[in-house]
């Protein structure tokens, strides 16, 4: 569940978000590079690089690449991270609130970052950035827990209703699996600003981790974050000792969508 306004947390886990977040399939970058073309005279922005999981795919096409992230030691890490490229600059901002040139970018992307945009104010923007020809990229996962383990599963949707949901106060939502139809919802999203030659792409793996690694996943999340530190603590202790429970590992389904669409 996205909570809005919660963009400042990630800065708060910065070291925890590059170590435990995923980066994407090799799969996935084939496509977006044979959709556009990059080198040496391109000008490329990221939309939300976080811990620079999404990065250095693009670096390595020695386009000149921007990133414009919102939290400063995230930017901090990055800058760290990716010094020794000289194509690569970072500004710490929100990305509606930067000044970018239109009609200057060959592509902008955005891995797992951009539905902390307006929708109107974000893909907007992008539209006015982007040169004629230019790609916006658009990837994100979407991770389902357990379903190879339902008694884990169920216990775990138990304590999500005991602190997750009484904290937000909110009705309790059943976790599905992201599907399809989601990722063509979201694909025909950039239609409707203007953009053609929409294409979209479903990725798939899993993901196995201990108690304590699991309850450092969730650390990462916006949402957990900004729990009170008593709850959270209980939270979280009460996921490790389930998984503990029910065999000592806990097994993520990520789906990875992507979606491709360019300025005519």
């Amino acid at each position: 569940m996205i909570v809005k306004g919660l963009e400042w947390t990630f800065n708060t886990v910065a070291s925890a978000y590059e170590k435990i977040r995923p980066g994407d399939p090799d799969e996935l970058y084939k496509m977006i590079f044979d959709y556009i073309t990059l080198d040496q005279s391109c000008y490329a922005v990221e939309v939300g690089i976080g811990g620079g999981q999404a990065t250095l795919p693009f670096l390595k096409t020695k386009c000149n690449l921007t990133a414009v992230e919102y939290g400063e030691q995230l930017s901090e890490l990055c800058k760290e991270k990716f010094k020794e490229y000289f194509n690569f600059s970072i500004i710490t901002s929100k990305f509606e609130d930067t000044n970018l040139l239109d009609d200057t970018y060959d592509l902008v992307y955005s891995a797992s970052a951009f539905h902390w945009v307006p929708e109107n104010v974000g893909y907007t923007k992008v539209f006015s950035m982007l040169k004629r020809g230019g790609a916006f990229a658009r990837f994100a996962n979407h991770p389902y827990r357990a379903k190879d383990n339902l008694p884990l599963s169920e216990e775990i949707d138990r304590i999500y209703g005991e602190y997750y949901y009484n904290f937000y106060n909110k009705k309790q939502e059943v976790p599905t699996e992201y599907s399809e139809e989601q990722a063509i919802q979201r694909a025909g999203i950039a239609e409707k600003y203007g953009f053609v030659d929409i294409k979209y792409a479903l990725f798939h793996r899993t993901r196995i981790f201990s108690a304590n690694e699991y309850s450092t996943l969730l650390g990462t999340y916006s949402d957990h974050i900004a729990i009170e530190e008593s709850i959270r603590k209980k939270f979280f202790l009460k996921i490790e000792d389930a998984i503990n429970s029910h065999g000592g590992s806990i097994t993520l389904y990520d789906t990875i969508d992507l979606q491709l669409a360019r300025k005519p």
